[in-house]
């Protein structure tokens, strides 16, 4: 028998190998989906008591070592990260030098690209004095946009510097005028970019930093005492005037297209920033990133996604209700056990919410922890933003600033549904597409049975087309760590320095 050619032996050893990880990934599967529970029929666990914000600061201890999750090293190319960032061949440029045989050289930076007073671009030298030289021990988490370290510049500012993948499919014209828009939103409930750099293939963001870890850390962290009702409500109204501001107050307008507890960072006095913003024009459009990134991130979902495959604002209120649902029940949006995300903590709060906004009594949805500790109007005004939000039909959603004067208890919840009763002028357009793609949206409303249908048809969709290496049983990286946000209790990216990671 004639030897194959080493080219065809390798790809024969691949394929076999291949056959080895697909089975044994299935055979885990049939064992998880023996030992799922009813994730939802059970209250969040009770963690200790105490002043959570008067007492010694815990945000940072470790999770216990039987929530550390083994995963096996991104596969590197476009769709993935093998090792931290490395030097740009050649001598180091920054972005307004940047200039070589096989790339269009850049304009003049343009007089408008100041990034303000305390903004500039970096080199990569600088980018890699501050961080240590991209050292593992100032890597702060790695996700589905890249790695991110903490750095300090040469002034002393400590910063989160955000290492997008290589061969995001974006000019260096294209990623200076995104980044000239970023550059221009400024608000205290948003994480500001402090700079960025391109040097060779590479691109970087530099951030400020925040310390103090995440809302996700805070509300699910194991060994965390409970946050109390006020921090949770100032953070959930932080959290949507920043939104707000994107939405209404930026031009061009912004749409986040990724809310989640995970991506709302605390500072040290607990105020809430929004963070990553803006990135998801300066990442991959290709689909299996797409898909891996939804996967991570499902439960924030909005079910217009499924029919139409856009993001509107009105898809950033669905992602920012099911939030005010984790903050208000501390139970997280899918149930972490389940591969294929059947149970969904909207679902599960749909009629709880209906009959605590009839009755005023919130037992059954509130998270015990709390223990009744909570001022009632308050609780009656978030519930019903969270209910106004998760609405099937996005045309009867809120605006975001509309949800802001309900929280802060300058609107009725009356003139919250009234102001949901007619599309405004704004989303029209994206009102007639959706209802092209589901003609029933117009006649005779988007019901449960439609929602339910578009999620199911969704799923099949997205598992049709994800890579078994990326799949979650592997652990799908979420933005703020190694972790699957479904399933992790540490997912971050700005809120821990190197010795203060868990899990990665």
């Amino acid at each position: 028998m004639a030897l194959l050619p080493p080219c065809l032996l390798h790809l024969r050893l691949q394929h076999h190998e291949n056959r080895r990880l697909l089975q044994i990934h299935l055979q885990a599967l049939v064992v998880r989906k023996k030992k799922r529970k009813e994730y939802y029929m059970d209250p969040p666990p009770l963690g200790p008591k105490g002043d959570y914000y008067n007492g010694p600061t815990k945000w940072n201890s470790p999770s216990p070592k039987d929530h550390v999750m083994k995963l096996p090293p991104p596969p590197g190319g476009g769709s993935g990260w093998a090792v931290p960032p490395t030097p740009p061949p050649g001598p180091t440029n920054t972005s307004s030098e940047f200039s070589s045989s096989h790339h269009t050289p850049l304009p003049p930076q343009s007089p408008n690209m100041g990034l303000g007073v305390n903004q500039s671009s970096f080199s990569y030298d600088e980018l890699a004095a501050a961080t240590g030289g991209f050292s593992e021990a100032n890597l702060l988490g790695q996700g589905g946009f890249g790695y991110v370290h903490k750095g300090v510049l040469s002034n002393g500012k400590e910063v989160a510097v955000k290492s997008l993948k290589v061969g995001s499919g974006q000019g260096e014209r294209e990623f200076q005028a995104e980044v000239e828009i970023i550059s221009r939103v400024h608000h205290r409930h948003l994480v500001s970019l402090v700079g960025y750099c391109i040097a060779g293939g590479q691109r970087m963001l530099v951030y400020e930093f925040v310390p103090n870890n995440t809302l996700e850390h805070h509300l699910h962290g194991q060994g965390l005492p409970t946050m109390d009702w006020a921090t949770r409500m100032r953070i959930a109204l932080g959290s949507a005037k920043g939104l707000a501001y994107l939405h209404e107050d930026c031009h061009p307008r912004i749409i986040h297209r990724d809310i989640k507890t995970a991506n709302i960072l605390i500072d040290n006095n607990f105020e809430a920033m929004v963070a990553d913003f803006g990135l998801a024009k300066l990442s991959s459009d290709n689909f299996t990133h797409v898909s891996t990134r939804v996967m991570g991130t499902f439960g924030y979902l909005a079910p217009e996604y499924a029919s139409s495959g856009k993001l509107t604002e009105k898809s950033d209120v669905f992602s920012f209700g099911v939030m005010l649902l984790e903050i208000i029940t501390a139970r997280r949006p899918v149930d972490p056990n389940s591969r294929y995300m059947e149970d969904s903590l909207v679902d599960w709060a749909r009629p709880r919410m209906e009959q605590a906004l009839e009755d005023g009594i919130y037992d059954e949805l509130v998270d015990p922890r709390l223990e009744n500790n909570f001022v009632p109007q308050e609780m009656a005004r978030m519930v019903a933003c969270a209910s106004a939000s998760i609405r099937h039909s996005a045309r009867r959603r809120p605006k975001m600033s509309q949800i802001v004067r309900t929280l802060e208890g300058n609107s009725s919840l009356d003139d919250l549904n009234n102001a949901t009763a007619k599309p405004s002028n704004q989303n029209s357009a994206y009102n007639s597409s959706n209802e092209i793609f589901n003609p029933g949206l117009a006649t005779k409303g988007y019901d449960t049975a439609a929602y339910n249908a578009d999620m199911v048809k969704f799923k099949q969709m997205v598992m049709s087309k994800q890579e078994y290496a990326n799949s979650s049983d592997f652990g799908v990286t979420s933005e703020y760590g190694l972790n699957p946000s479904s399933s992790s209790d540490n997912s971050r990216e700005f809120g821990l320095s190197g010795n203060q990671r868990h899990k990665l």
